[in-house]
């Protein structure tokens, strides 16, 4: 049978997890007694389903997010866009709006586990189930620190120390993880397309992309290749000119003639990369396992470490498209990528392979 999303509210802070949102309440649901649940006949009704948008304030995100909110609407979903981010008092006052609702809530779906917006409206819910979805490679940190019994902390900011804001949030993020954490009335299911190291207790339940395939692909092919961007440098993990470096050799060696932007890269750096390289730089409209699952797109993808290595290869199963891995070097890295940070990028790739047999290209 489809999905239940009867009295559901997710919260969802970029385009990516909205996708991923839709993807869930279309998926057949989890493990039952160990044997898959079978999809029903037809679209599941998604009228039950409320999605709150904590909208962020970069212009690219934005944008994405609303095209992407569109879809939801057209799929069924009630959408609420909250400026949550609109001013001092913009949190308290979308907080306490979105109050009763959340006391009436009896499942809370939500994209980011880390998201400090969330942790303080998983203070307020009620909700007897909880359901983490894809939120990009964060979600294996999460499972990872769910499993552990540590703290939450974002994956490049991990082996930093704690700062006045932390201690200060401190019992709220205490409180969350509670929230998070499965116990006698309250289930935890975490929704992923990565390898996620699964808690005891919480049900893992396979993102294959199917609504994606199914609304959006296959995609006409070109004859060249396309590179994937990342934020690496934004987040002060890979140093800007050893990566305006690696992209133009791999520009140069595979035949890459498009770059897909992150929203997250700033404008300077993509008008430095165009100078350098000449590629035509594809600022998305909406989150990439779209784009290329709609296409045009080419025969190969290459990208860096990222969610997309283990995304991509679902949303374009069956589609004759090539997926492969630009390794990172390790003398890219910058005083600031922690020892942890310089790990995860590593175990990314490696399960990449591992699930998908993904090859890999050293820049």
């Amino acid at each position: 049978m489809p999905r239940s999303t009867v009295a559901t509210l997710a919260f969802v802070e970029s385009p990516v997890q909205l996708l991923n949102v839709l993807e869930w309440a279309h998926s057949p649901g989890p493990l039952l007694g160990g044997v898959p649940a079978q999809p029903g006949p037809g679209a599941p009704d998604l009228s039950g389903l409320t999605v709150v948008v904590l909208s962020p304030t970069d212009p690219m995100s934005r944008g994405q997010l609303r095209r992407m909110a569109e879809l939801a609407r057209d799929a069924g979903t009630t959408v609420r866009w909250e400026e949550a981010r609109g001013g001092l008092t913009a949190p308290l006052h979308t907080i306490g709006g979105l109050a009763p609702m959340l006391r009436r809530a009896e499942r809370i779906v939500l994209g980011d586990p880390f998201s400090r917006y969330v942790h303080l409206l998983l203070t307020v819910a009620r909700a007897r189930d909880v359901v983490v979805v894809d939120d990009g490679t964060a979600t294996m940190e999460f499972a990872s620190q769910l499993a552990h019994g540590e703290r939450l902390v974002r994956w490049h900011r991990r082996g930093s120390r704690a700062g006045a804001r932390d201690l200060l949030f401190a019992p709220v993020a205490a409180v969350a993880r509670r929230r998070l954490t499965p116990a006698h009335g309250r289930s935890v299911e975490v929704f992923s397309a990565l390898p996620v190291e699964a808690p005891d207790g919480v049900t893992v339940t396979p993102h294959t992309f199917g609504w994606t395939r199914a609304h959006f692909g296959p995609p006409r092919l070109t004859k060249g290749a396309d590179l994937v961007g990342t934020s690496l440098v934004e987040t002060g993990i890979v140093d800007p000119a050893s990566y305006l470096d690696a992209v133009a050799l791999l520009a140069r060696t595979h035949g890459v003639t498009r770059y897909f932007a992150h929203r997250r890269e700033s404008p300077d750096k993509l008008r430095a990369l165009h100078a350098r390289t000449g590629l035509e730089i594809v600022r998305p409209d909406l989150p990439l396992e779209l784009i290329a699952s709609r296409g045009p797109v080419g025969r190969t993808i290459l990208s860096f470490p990222s969610t997309v290595i283990h995304t991509l290869p679902l949303a374009l199963a069956g589609t004759g498209v090539r997926v492969v891995v630009c390794d990172i070097d390790p003398r890219w890295l910058t005083d600031r990528a922690s020892p942890r940070a310089r790990g995860f990028l590593d175990g990314v790739t490696g399960t990449a392979r591992e699930v998908h047999g993904l090859a890999t290209v050293a820049a």
